[in-house]
């Protein structure tokens, strides 16, 4: 970071009234003086003036004798020309970093301490798995070189799953990777409404509260009559 401008870098917005202050020195002040105030006084004037024309201006009134020029001193004392004046207001300020509320701070320490329990997690997998392979590969007989490259690379392989799973689980933490979601389709199913039947009879049924069925039970005593004519004139032949 550059080290902070100082006062006589700074710039200060040009005001009207400020304006109409330092017009008059036009044809007053030296001409090294004059040569820089005339960019500020020109038509239309830019929004700011450097602070060390204004300090200049300052000086130059204190020792110039500004009652036999028409002028009044005390409205080019500094207080008076910076008086309703914006320091640098071409400059842009920082973001805004709102202080840490009581809740965040908490939430913040619990992540902290789960972020250094797996870590340490991680630490005694790795060491453990290790040492297990390194006693394992000891009740098989092989040469100590050979124990030992088997113990680091059980090491490696433990720990590069060790780190994969942190990285998953601190991007999840800081919400840089979301679990995937599934996106179901749900079919709607549906349902068959039926035609009204039409083939009901909505006819009016005949006085006596029978319908087709008292016609049907005449019917069938009709033709029980008929057969049991027919049985008795047949019986009736044979017998002559």
């Amino acid at each position: 970071m550059g080290a902070a401008p100082t006062a006589p870098d700074l710039s200060v917005s040009l005001e009207p009234h400020l304006l109409d202050t330092l017009r008059p020195l036009r044809t007053r002040v030296p001409p090294s003086l004059a040569a820089d105030l005339e960019p500020y006084l020109a038509t239309p004037p830019p929004s700011e003036i450097p602070y060390a024309i204004l300090l200049r201006v300052s000086q130059w009134a204190r020792a110039a004798d500004l009652h036999s020029l028409g002028l009044k001193p005390s409205d080019y004392t500094m207080i008076s020309l910076l008086a309703g004046a914006r320091t640098a207001p071409g400059a842009k300020l920082g973001r805004y970093v709102p202080p840490q509320s009581a809740e965040d701070a908490a939430a913040q320490g619990v992540r902290d301490r789960k972020a250094i329990t797996a870590l340490l997690n991680a630490l005694l997998s790795v060491g453990g798995a290790a040492f297990a392979a390194w006693w394992a590969a000891d009740k098989t007989g092989w040469r100590n070189e050979w124990r030992v490259l088997f113990a680091l690379a059980v090491g490696a392989v433990v720990a590069i799953s060790e780190a994969v799973l942190y990285i998953i689980w601190q991007s999840r933490a800081t919400g840089k990777l979301k679990p995937l979601k599934l996106n179901t389709q749900r079919t709607a199913r549906h349902k068959r409404i039926d035609a009204p039947n039409e083939d009901v009879d909505d006819t009016e049924q005949p006085p006596g509260g029978k319908g087709k069925g008292q016609s049907t039970d005449l019917q069938d005593a009709s033709g029980d009559g008929d057969l049991r004519k027919r049985i008795t004139q047949k019986g009736s032949a044979e017998d002559s």
